[in-house]
């Protein structure tokens, strides 16, 4: 299984830099989750590390070599990546995408060999999508389009998947849907997964691993026990939270119940004083979606 890493990575959009210096590993076989808040540069350096976007400097190494200096097919039968909201052309139905996802491994312009087939059926039924195979993708659900192209990925035959904010637009049911696929995807096949996330209990409950991210620079990586904690929390996100365990999980929750600048601005009163409120007084916590 291809070793995933970043070193010394800077990034830039014309003469705006967006990364510098970044030093990055990705765990093998397990999930990881980029958080941060937005314009944070999370997706920037997703699209970079799957080669989708040429570094000004440093390099992205997969087993190795740089990812950059590798001919596009043989990086493309190593990692296969999801951007946000793809389009799929008018009427394309869902078999048809997927075989897209076969195209590194076709030799010119040579119609679908045995492997190939077998590889989309495999990947229509471990994504659940069988009764959608001559589906137009365009009159899919949300849930299910985002599958369809999960997928594409997967017949593409890879060891690692980035995705880029996969639950983006879909309502809580298929938000989960996703996840679960994803989860299932690394507990049975071991896949190296990788994905921009803004639900941050969502990141700390389907990843193994949590990178979070703030003006391109990491400003902590590790487990979700490590990542999920107050200072983080405050220099990231800019909230105030409470962190507990998830009763049926035991990962972290995080419960946001106001803004970090706003707790350098409550007026303070003498005890006792008209206007005043209990010192121990705390607004009730509330999941922020």
């Amino acid at each position: 299984m291809g070793r995933l890493y970043t070193e010394q990575l800077d990034i830039a959009y014309g003469d705006i830099s967006i990364v510098e210096h970044l030093n990055i590993s990705i765990p093998s076989g397990q999930i990881t989750a980029l958080v941060g808040a937005n314009g944070s540069g999370k997706s920037t350096i997703l699209k970079a590390m799957a080669r989708m976007l040429k570094p000004t400097g440093g390099t992205v190494f997969l087993d190795g070599k740089s990812i950059h200096r590798q001919a596009t097919k043989e990086v493309a039968k190593q990692l296969a990546i999801l951007p946000q909201n793809p389009i799929a052309p008018d009427g394309l139905t869902v078999s048809e995408l997927v075989t897209y996802g076969r195209f590194p491994h076709q030799k010119g312009f040579g119609s679908l060999t045995k492997e190939d087939k077998e590889a989309v059926r495999w990947a229509i039924e471990m994504t659940g999508m069988n009764e959608f195979y001559d589906r137009p993708v365009d009159q899919l659900s949300g849930g299910q389009r985002q599958r369809a192209w999960i997928a594409m990925a997967l017949a593409q035959g890879t060891d690692i998947l980035f995705l880029d904010e996969p639950t983006t637009f879909l309502d809580m049911a298929h938000q989960l849907e996703v996840l679960k696929l994803l989860q299932k995807l690394n507990d049975e096949e071991g896949r190296t997964i990788v994905m921009v996330v803004h639900d941050l209990n969502h990141a700390a409950r389907y990843a193994h691993h949590m990178v979070a991210i703030q003006k391109g620079r990491v400003i902590s990586n590790g487990t979700p026990a490590e990542v999920m904690n107050l200072d983080v929390l405050r220099e990231v996100f800019g909230i105030e939270a409470d962190i507990i365990p998830d009763p049926r999980t035991g990962v972290p929750l995080c419960l946001p119940y106001g803004l970090a600048h706003e707790a350098h601005q409550q007026p303070s009163y003498p005890a006792g004083a008209a206007g005043s409120e209990p010192t121990s007084h705390k607004e009730p916590a509330s999941v922020g979606r």
